[in-house]
């Protein structure tokens, strides 16, 4: 139908302008990470971007991710940055980083965003049904400490 042209057709324009856009905010946020975590630039967080694959050992990645969401100088705005740039990887973040990120959330006194990490985490694990219960046991004890409740106890899970 047209629709579904129309909707193609927006896609594509959207994926071929938002190339460069993207760049500019990788190259910005990656800044802003290593300024605030003081982790040196040579560790740049590797992605897919465009034909070029570069990877990052998964414990340097996880090192780097726990170092920035420890950091007590880290702002709202920075935190929430780091956390859409944590989330744009194809992948669940490990528990000790999503515990890290639920302490930075109560320094920064912000009772919500614990429980959209939480269902950011359900809809990464998509159908492996595994993910999300292993993210919920690991990170209980944290999740307790700080009075943080899943959107399954809030009654707002969709899934």
């Amino acid at each position: 139908s047209s629709f579904n042209m129309l909707r193609v057709a927006i896609s594509r324009l959207s994926c071929a302008t938002s190339g460069a856009l993207r760049s500019n905010l990788l190259t910005s946020t990656k800044s802003q990470v290593y300024a605030v975590t003081g982790i040196s630039q040579n560790l740049l967080p590797r992605r897919l971007i465009g034909s070029e694959i570069e990877t990052e050992p998964d414990e340097v990645f996880d090192a780097r991710w726990e170092a920035f969401f420890k950091n007590d100088n880290l702002d709202r705005n920075t935190y929430r940055r780091g956390l859409d740039e944590l989330f744009g990887y194809d992948l669940v973040p490990e528990p000790k980083i999503l515990n890290a990120a639920f302490r930075a959330a109560r320094r920064l006194n912000d009772v919500a965003i614990p429980v959209r990490i939480l269902e950011v985490v359900r809809d990464k694990a998509g159908s492996n049904k595994e993910i999300y219960p292993y993210i919920l046991e690991q990170t209980k004890e944290v999740r307790n400490e700080l009075g943080i409740s899943t959107p399954e106890e809030l009654g707002i899970d969709t899934a």
